[in-house]
């Protein structure tokens, strides 16, 4: 029943401490183009690949106690800290997840910045699409991020990367 939460629960474990919402948006959708079995929702929103289910299922942990979530002022805008509780690690021994591969993925997206991460998971969004159409939606859809050329071979490296860390 509680199962995708268990899995968020999972991440966080894996990561120790998420910093900030959209960094965890895009670990998410990362992991889950990477074909590990998370089965948020998401559409293309402002930032790239967000998943309401996914801010509701955060909350639902955060309400139960299981995630703590701390609320920082960085200069004109709020961060969120996100780590797994006490309460949060009793919870997960019920749960026999069998995910080895999550580890080592989560912890390299989050040593990534959350700019990197939108770039990733945009090219990842569009990755039906032929290299020279993903560059051309980046530079269109991304524009006020202003990334470029190296960016997003850089990106594209770096999903190959991943890639193989779960083959």
């Amino acid at each position: 029943m509680l199962e995708d939460h268990a899995k968020l629960m999972t991440v966080f474990q894996c990561a120790g401490e998420i910093i900030g919402r959209k960094k965890l948006q895009k670990i998410i959708y990362i992991a889950k183009k990477l074909r590990l079995p998370f089965h948020e929702r998401y559409q293309f929103h402002f930032y790239g690949p967000y998943s309401e289910e996914l801010t509701l299922r955060i909350e639902e942990l955060y309400n139960l106690g299981w995630v703590s979530e701390v609320k920082e002022k960085k200069g004109g805008y709020y961060q969120y800290r996100y780590k797994i509780t006490e309460d949060g690690e009793k919870f997960l021994t019920h749960y026999k997840l069998d995910m080895p591969e999550l580890n080592g993925l989560i912890q390299t997206m989050n040593e990534q910045n959350s700019r990197f991460l939108e770039l990733v998971s945009t090219v990842l969004y569009f990755d039906d699409l032929s290299k020279e159409e993903v560059k051309e939606k980046v530079f269109t859809l991304k524009k006020k991020q202003n990334y470029s050329e190296e960016e997003l071979e850089e990106a594209y490296r770096y999903i190959d990367t991943i890639s193989k860390v779960l083959s």
